[in-house]
């Protein structure tokens, strides 16, 4: 695949981002694509590797390895160094309902698996992939396919995140009628409202592919709540077949002393917010009275990883005063490390756009490691002022994660606003108690993954509100997954992949 000395003779090149001052001034995607001719000697560097482990998609030590999707990217990466870009379009949908959304936000496990990568920089196959599908829209390629014939069978899936929507496009090739059930405003859940514009936009990007399901005939019902607005008995009695893919939105706490001063939020309550309210402006709506600003404020984010980062970035755009971002693990290595061995995801250390930011604006990198905040300290009105921390090390004892304070180690932080980033611990509890589905030992609705059938016949469960906190791709792959067993138990048989 590609040309078989390309990744002797070409250099792993990204596509440029924007400046990240410059960026900091608006809320437009911040990444920029690389000309034909370099994207075609990129896709020159993936090698005709016989076994390429990017497209397995499977779990080692609890990380991705490979594409969970499994995209065809070698396949893909031959057609656009030979310049047959629409012929890469229809391979990457072959296996991938929504590659402007992956090709954005995935961390491309893919290619941290890839094969070049044993010796070389790996192929830059999140980049391809990207302006792959772009491309496609740009051209006019990607346009509303309308199943040739309906089954009559109608489907509710609940939740309109990357594994709601992926199920409803699998669903409704099949020729079933879907309807889309989301609380929010807005359709898109996680791709909405979770993800911020600058990595994702929301009407040029997660509308357009919204816009185009509803033209070949998905219906979406927004600021309905199944089980408050619309009674489950109803749902049931109504839809032949549920999917529920409401995710894992019940975040990680910090129960310290001074937890109940004004000032500290969820991530997602910040991110959410930021996002309607820049939407609404957008579209001449009112105000959102529940916007959570940063203008002016020492800010902490308690948290790493994708949400913490998004925490960053939205916080330097709004004009924070200063900026720190709280992890409690020790900062990763530059390299792998031998018990980190390809084809695993490297747990490296890494500089994202947020952090990169920071950097610009303020001088340094935000990020303090091995550091714990052991309590909120508020001012005379119940706002928060500080913070108290302390360092710490970690440790392993019983195979099981220990920290260890380090003395003398305390320290006060000044803020106003805190966010905590720390993740989710599985879907909200009252969808899930209506229905009376089962649960796993971790809270996610119970149902093995293949099968996707919960404890309720004719009731399905994807993503993360069935696997826990986890990737966008994933999502899609479970989507997609479900949809399959979704059409099969309806027709005894069937043709999705």
């Amino acid at each position: 695949m590609g040309k078989p000395t390309g990744f002797l003779e070409y250099q792993r090149e990204l596509p440029a981002d924007r400046d990240p001052i410059a960026r900091l001034a608006d809320w437009d995607e911040f990444h920029l694509h690389l000309s034909d001719d370099k994207l075609r000697t990129q896709g020159a560097r993936c090698m005709d590797c016989g076994i390429p482990f990017c497209h397995t998609g499977q779990l080692i030590n609890g990380m991705a390895s490979g594409c969970p999707v499994n995209n065809l990217i070698p396949e893909w990466n031959d057609l656009v160094y030979r310049g047959l870009w629409r012929e890469a379009l229809d391979r990457l949908h072959a296996t991938n309902n929504f590659p402007e959304f992956t090709g954005r936000v995935c961390p491309a496990p893919c290619e941290g698996s890839c094969t070049v990568g044993l010796v070389e920089p790996p192929v830059t196959i999140k980049s391809i992939e990207r302006a792959i599908v772009d491309r496609g829209f740009e051209e006019g390629w990607i346009v509303p396919e309308a199943p040739p014939v309906r089954t009559g069978k109608k489907v509710a899936v609940v939740g309109s995140g990357p594994a709601g929507l992926a199920c409803a496009a699998q669903l409704n090739r099949a020729g079933h009628w879907v309807t889309v059930f989301e609380r929010a405003d807005r359709v898109g859940g996680l791709l909405m409202y979770g993800i911020p514009n600058m990595k994702l936009d929301k009407e040029r990007v997660v509308q357009r592919r919204v816009d185009l399901l509803d033209a070949e005939g998905v219906r979406f019902i927004t600021s309905t709540e199944v089980g408050k607005e619309y009674p489950v008995d109803k749902l049931r009695a109504r839809f032949d077949a549920i999917v529920l893919c409401g995710g894992a939105t019940k975040p990680n706490d910090l129960p310290i002393p001074g937890r109940e001063l004004k000032g500290i939020h969820f991530a997602m309550d910040f991110l959410r917010g930021n996002t309607k309210h820049l939407l609404d402006e957008r579209n001449g709506l009112s105000a959102n009275g529940h916007f959570i600003s940063a203008a002016g404020k020492d800010v902490i984010v308690i948290g790493g990883g994708d949400t913490g980062t998004d925490c960053v970035g939205t916080s330097l755009r709004h004009g924070c005063r200063s900026l720190a971002q709280f992890e409690i693990v020790p900062r990763p290595p530059d390299e792998r490390t031998p018990d980190n061995p390809w084809p695993q995801w490297p747990r490296i250390f890494r500089t994202d756009y947020g952090q990169q930011e920071a950097a610009a604006r303020f001088g340094a990198d935000p990020r303090t490691y091995q550091i714990s905040t052991t309590k909120f300290v508020g001012d005379e009105h119940g706002h928060v002022k500080e913070l108290h921390t302390v360092k710490v090390n970690m440790l392993f004892k019983d195979g099981r994660m220990n920290f260890e304070t380090i003395p003398g180690s305390e320290e006060v932080w000044p803020a106003q606003l805190v966010l905590l980033a720390m993740g989710f611990r599985g879907p909200e509890d009252f969808l899930v108690e209506s229905l009376g589905v089962a649960r796993d030992a971790r809270s996610n609705v119970a149902a093995e993954h293949g099968k996707f059938r919960t404890s309720l016949e004719g009731i399905f469960a994807a993503g993360d509100m069935r696997r826990g906190q986890s990737l966008v791709v994933w999502a899609i792959n479970e989507g997609r997954g479900a949809a399959r067993e979704v059409d099969r138990w309806l027709m005894g048989e069937t043709s999705l992949p």
